[in-house]
């Protein structure tokens, strides 16, 4: 989903062109993205941030509101922009700045697709400073704080490594566990947190402090 005819062509090549993709359907306008969506019933939506009439981060929430969402791969030109961290809030599954080189944007819609968290490692961390920074009556900082507070301690040290944007095998190893362990734990914060995916567990560690 972008206003760019061109970059909307160059993402059809790179993810058409990938025997595993396959291109459903594309959209110039965030107030098309609903719609388009629920005629072509994509796994993974890629979405640019400035879009007319209606934007990016009123098109994810949207389309996360769904009953069966796909996922959502924010889009940015920017590597420091709390408009992406609201994205990520609302439930995207991660972002990309858009010069990412195209074997990262297919690998990036792979992990995506398949769950996984999608944050550049470049930009990552000065965007979360950037937007969860606060002081310690921060409402938010209390909420997180309250939350991780009543996770088991094992909970809280997956939830951690999800902060520090581990992976699962990351995780496995780090914490003497297997994979399959790894992933049961990652679903049972989901649904302890009432939270959407991993990346939305990484913020509320970071707006706690922990990370």
């Amino acid at each position: 989903m972008d206003d760019d005819a061109l970059v909307r062509a160059g993402l059809s090549m790179i993810l058409g062109g990938t025997p595993d993709l396959t291109v459903v359907g594309e959209a110039a306008d965030g107030s098309e993205v609903v719609r388009a969506v629920a005629a072509c019933r994509p796994d993974v939506v890629l979405m640019d941030i400035r879009m007319p009439r209606l934007d990016g981060l009123a098109a994810t929430e949207a389309l996360r509101a769904l009953p069966r969402p796909p996922e959502v791969l924010v889009l940015t030109t920017f590597d420091a922009d709390e408009h992406v961290l609201r994205a990520l809030r609302a439930g995207a599954g991660g972002f990309l700045l858009k010069d990412t080189p195209p074997v990262e944007i297919v690998r990036a819609v792979r992990r995506v697709a398949a769950g996984e968290a999608t944050l550049s490692p470049t930009v990552t961390r000065t965007l979360i400073e950037h937007v969860t920074a606060g002081t310690p009556a921060d409402p938010r900082r209390e909420r997180a704080a309250r939350l991780i507070a009543a996770l088991t301690e094992r909970e809280r040290a997956v939830a951690v490594a999800l902060g520090r944007g581990h992976t699962n095998a990351e995780i496995a190893a780090e914490l003497f566990m297997s994979v399959a362990t790894v992933k049961a734990y990652v679903s049972r914060l989901l649904t302890r947190l009432g939270l959407n995916n991993r990346v939305q567990v990484a913020l509320l560690v970071h707006d706690a402090g922990l990370v």
